[in-house]
């Protein structure tokens, strides 16, 4: 895939599985970085609780100003974690303070409901948020820390209560490190996620951007068609066209100079008839209309230059929703090829029957920036059907573009 400047944490690379002892190690690592968070978000709760009543002067003003943007901050951050581990992307949705004075932005932030989502935040991640992140983390380090520290100090009742404790705590921590990652994560996500009105007006936007984009596309296609045609086909048959009327007139009178010109009028014709096949093959690849999206996907994996396995149970969709993935597979798969500096690849999908499910993957070196003009090409493509386009692609770690479109089956 193509190489980003942006680098993921490892631990927040991979969306929560079931996994065994690693991967509850590593969410007993995000929890332990979300209690500590927990800490700063109580300090920024209590300071922003305090500066309301302070808002009739300068003080109050000045401790908005400090406190907001941390929160934002904090809040942006505990965001990207959820929506990396849960796999959805948690959108804020700020009210926009450009071009305001610092105190127009203030009031701005008051009668912002994502701000009061923060303030709420700050409140939850400090006090019932902190004590679901200590959980997991007290009950695989504490009995430890605490036979440490009885053997050092030589309290051997202190020992023996902490040995004790020591494997029903761990068989504790088996149990609920992942559902109460989870269920913290999704507390977050639902506290700084925005309202169901916010995500139907962000979803309107959506689909009137996308629409806007699709028009400007097909507008651009249609003018790339028509150059196409003539300056290909269109000029070969006009040159057919005057070699054909040229051997009309010598017909008679030099009917080797006929021939030679029908010869060639024959042979250009076969060419513009070449250019129509590769102009349609753009357009609408006949695989798809003679065999459907899998076969067309499977010749799509057999030129790339190493194993790409491809597993998919899908049925035959409208045409141009086929069209649409196959052009988003073939642009991932030649991303694949060109940067992941991979040694396999796949593609895995299916569909419900109302929403198709499509993953393109590699175990190269990862890095994919979601913005290229590659996969931004392919967000857009698949946006005109309210498709969305998911890419986790920590360094070193492989690449995962996961699509996702509503369609029903024909």
């Amino acid at each position: 895939m193509e190489p980003s400047q942006t680098r993921l944490a490892p631990l927040l690379a991979v969306p929560i599985g079931v996994g065994g002892v690693r991967e509850r190690l590593r969410l007993t690592a995000v929890s332990a970085g979300l209690a500590v968070a927990g800490i700063a978000a109580l300090v920024l709760a209590l300071l922003m609780t305090g500066a309301f009543p302070a808002l009739l002067s300068l003080t109050g003003f000045l401790m908005l100003w400090l406190v907001v943007p941390l929160a934002a901050l904090l809040a942006q951050a505990h965001r990207s974690v959820a929506g990396r581990l849960l796999g959805q992307p948690v959108v804020a949705g700020y009210a926009d303070t450009t071009g305001k004075n610092p105190i127009t932005a203030a009031f701005v932030w008051i009668r912002d409901p994502a701000r009061w989502r923060d303030f709420a935040f700050c409140w939850f991640s400090g006090t019932g948020g902190l004590i679901m992140s200590l959980v997991p983390v007290v009950c695989l380090i504490g009995p430890s820390v605490h036979i440490v520290l009885a053997l050092t100090w030589g309290n051997w009742l202190w020992f023996a209560i902490a040995a004790a404790l020591l494997g029903p705590l761990l068989v504790v921590w088996w149990f609920v490190t992942v559902p109460i990652v989870r269920g913290r994560l999704r507390a977050d996500r639902g506290i700084l996620g925005q309202s169901p009105s916010q995500k139907l007006q962000a979803r309107v936007n959506q689909v009137v951007r996308s629409r806007s984009a699709t028009v400007d596309h097909n507008e651009a296609e249609l003018r790339r068609i028509e150059r196409d045609l003539h300056d290909g086909a269109q000029a070969r048959i006009a040159a057919a066209g005057m070699n054909v009327g040229l051997a009309e007139k010598l017909v008679h009178s030099d009917p080797d100079s006929a021939v030679a010109l029908l010869r060639e009028a024959r042979d250009t014709t076969i060419s513009a008839l070449e250019d129509l096949r590769t102009l349609v093959r753009g357009i609408h690849p006949p695989v798809l209309a003679d065999r459907g999206l899998v076969s067309g996907i499977e010749a799509l994996a057999i030129p790339i230059p190493m194993p790409v396995t491809v597993a998919l149970r899908l049925p035959r969709l409208a045409a141009p929703v086929e069209s649409a993935i196959y052009f988003a597979v073939a642009e991932c798969l030649a991303n694949v090829a060109k940067h992941a500096r991979a040694s396999r690849a796949w593609v895995v999908g299916d569909h419900d029957g109302q929403t198709l499910r499509l993953t393109v993957g590699d175990d190269g070196r990862g890095g994919a920036d979601p913005a290229g003009s590659g996969l931004l090409g392919v967000a857009r493509r698949l946006a005109a059907f309210d498709g969305t386009l998911i890419v986790t692609s920590p360094p070193a770690g492989g690449t995962e573009v996961r699509m996702e479109v509503r369609c029903r089956a024909i």
